[in-house]
């Protein structure tokens, strides 16, 4: 019965730790296929903004303007008046402020893209002032790259109509201004200009994270592989042997 009992004993953890090294040895190995597909991504990023910018007829013909995402632009329009939005909470060289963003019709088309024109501080004195934008009623021209919309940042409820708003959603903004917005951003280039600067982030790819979180999985593996085998195979021989053939 005894023996019957260290067997059931042995088997089930054996079970166990054979489970749990290969659950987190595939974690492990998830981690690292997200870091390749980050770094992959990286690069294709970096191939875009080498290749030659899109011209306008180039924008409006794409199937797809996700696809450009990352390449340089230039486009010709007119900035839509009285539809300005201050993005809230965000940095630029460490300080906090607001991201301006402006729809801008594109010339001889009805289609319009939110042009990100830039970062100003804001005014902690008052926090719902902003500083005006000049926004030229006539036709403009701007270079800058494709980039996916502004992105989100936490909020406890939706930001209610108006200049300063912690997010924005292009389908609802879409309604609301009655534009036809195309399914992307630009980020303006160029000088500083009218008190915005334009020393936009490169995108960031974050893969040290998933190695660390690789190496964590990886090392609970082994951890649990070398307990096992110290507890159910080593020391249990080493118990028989020193104590002769009829230890058991």
């Amino acid at each position: 019965m005894n023996l019957s009992r260290q067997s059931l004993r042995f088997w089930i953890v054996t079970l166990a730790a054979v489970l749990t090294t290969a659950v987190t040895a595939s974690l492990g190995v998830w981690q690292l296929n997200r870091a390749a597909q980050k770094l992959a991504l990286k690069a294709e990023m970096d191939a875009r903004a080498l290749q030659a910018p899109w011209g306008q007829s180039d924008l409006l013909a794409a199937t797809n303007p996700g696809d450009g995402v990352y390449r340089g632009v230039t486009l010709r329009g007119r900035w839509v008046q009285g539809h300005d939005v201050y993005l809230d909470n965000r940095q630029m060289d460490g300080r906090v402020g607001f991201f301006v963003v402006t729809p801008l019709r594109l010339s001889g088309s009805e289609r319009a893209v939110l042009v990100q024109r830039g970062w100003v501080p804001r005014d902690f004195n008052d926090r719902q002032r902003v500083p005006p934008i000049e926004s030229l009623p006539g036709e403009v021209e701007i270079d800058g790259r494709l980039a996916p919309p502004p992105a989100r940042l936490y909020e406890f409820a939706e930001s209610p109509p108006g200049p300063i708003r912690q997010n924005i959603d292009l389908a609802a903004y879409a309604r609301e201004t009655g534009l036809n917005l195309l399914p992307v951003s630009v980020q303006q280039t160029g000088p500083d200009s009218d008190g915005l600067m334009r020393r936009w982030p490169a995108p960031a790819v974050d893969v040290s994270k998933h190695h660390g979180y690789a190496f964590q999985w990886f090392a609970l593996c082994a951890l649990v592989a070398s307990l096992y085998l110290w507890f159910q195979i080593f020391l249990p021989r080493r118990k028989r042997n020193s104590h002769g053939p009829d230890a058991r």
